[in-house]
């Protein structure tokens, strides 16, 4: 069995939520298992660790996980993205649209540098809203988004392709047919 199918293997499929269709994909295995985990962020350590990366940001929530355990293992800084209203210095913001509404995701003013190549990870992109929004508002502050990583992409929601057209590139781990 090669990793990504190890990986998916421990993947928790959750039919109908949070609504009646929707297959939510949960990390939440990967976590719980000691030697997954491990595997998990070995995948991405062993991604990144020839590339010259200043800061790794992680969109909230999962993406703080597998982001601050991977900065850690890269030597670098952990950038948080969070959803409005949680972080407590002057912060610059992104709205951006769900299948369900709109959401707003914020990044403190002196979160990354001008010229900072970053890696911005999320655990899953399914429309790619949020990480279009991440990359947004690290590019307002100056830095280079040199990637875009997740767990799990979801390529009939299209968010992978979109921030491939943005020019953005887009490495997963899985994918899953369907949503």
């Amino acid at each position: 069995m090669d990793t990504a199918q190890y990986i998916q293997r421990h993947i928790r499929t959750v039919p109908d939520w949070p609504s009646p269709g929707v297959q939510f994909r949960d990390i939440t295995p990967l976590l719980q298992n000691p030697k997954v985990f491990r595997v998990l962020i070995d995948q991405f350590v062993h991604r990144y660790f020839d590339t010259t990366v200043d800061v790794v940001a992680g969109l909230d929530a999962r993406g703080f996980i597998i982001g601050s355990v991977l900065a850690y293992e890269l030597n670098v800084g952990f950038v948080p993205i969070r959803k409005k209203g949680k972080l407590p210095f002057t912060t610059v913001e992104e709205t951006y649209e769900l299948e369900y509404g709109s959401a707003t995701v914020e990044l403190h003013t002196d979160a990354v540098k001008p010229g900072d190549r970053v890696v911005l990870i999320d655990d899953l992109i399914a429309t790619g809203g949020t990480m279009m929004a991440g990359k947004r508002l690290l590019e307002r502050l100056g830095a280079n988004v040199i990637e875009g990583a997740a767990i799990v992409e979801l390529p009939e929601l299209g968010g992978g392709d979109k921030l491939r057209a943005s020019g953005l590139p887009v490495y997963t781990l899985v994918s899953f047919e369907g949503h």
